[in-house]
């Protein structure tokens, strides 16, 4: 039995909603660089001086699955800031009904024996129980915002993944 975190939401939504809701990343978790949209996309999720994660789009079956390979990480709030690297997020979508959809949350390499674990678990809860659902269901999500609106532009984007591979690289050659 896996012991990955998974969240599992059901939505009065059709499948292809609740995809379009999934790959709109900035829409319900946060501000992002990059796009999500084709599998090959990279894409940088972004909490200044907290949390960077580089993802690279896997899988993309409308209406039926999206998956991203975590290619980079920097988790301020833990002594592995490395952690997320090479594990996947992933969303199952199935119809339950006319109307309705249920959405699985699954983060392949996030268990209990990981030191993020507690923090992670308890953030993606909110972003896929609460924002994600949001999104899907009235088209308005929740995502985590911080200072500034302005556009992350793509220097912003190339920077944010060079830091990404730069963190990587001490890790390993540590």
């Amino acid at each position: 039995m896996s012991t990955d975190f998974t969240a599992t939401i059901d939505v009065a939504s059709t499948p292809q909603t609740a995809f379009e809701a999934i790959t709109d990343v900035a829409g319900w978790w946060g501000r992002i660089t990059g796009t999500t949209t084709a599998v090959g996309n990279e894409f940088v999720y972004v909490v200044p001086g907290l949390h960077y994660s580089g993802f690279r789009v896997t899988e993309l079956v409308p209406g039926r699955r999206v998956a991203w390979l975590v290619t980079g990480s920097y988790l301020d709030f833990i002594s592995d800031t490395q952690e997320w690297n090479g594990t996947t997020v992933g969303f199952d979508i199935e119809e339950t009904g006319p109307g309705r959809t249920r959405v699985t949350f699954t983060h392949l390499g996030l268990d209990p024996e990981v030191e993020c674990y507690e923090v992670c678990t308890n953030a993606w809860s909110m972003f896929v129980n609460d924002s994600l659902k949001a999104l899907i269901e009235t088209g308005v999500g929740k995502p985590y915002t911080f200072g500034g609106d302005e556009p992350l532009t793509a220097d912003d984007h190339r920077a944010l993944h060079d830091g990404v591979a730069a963190a990587n690289e001490a890790a390993v050659s540590a």
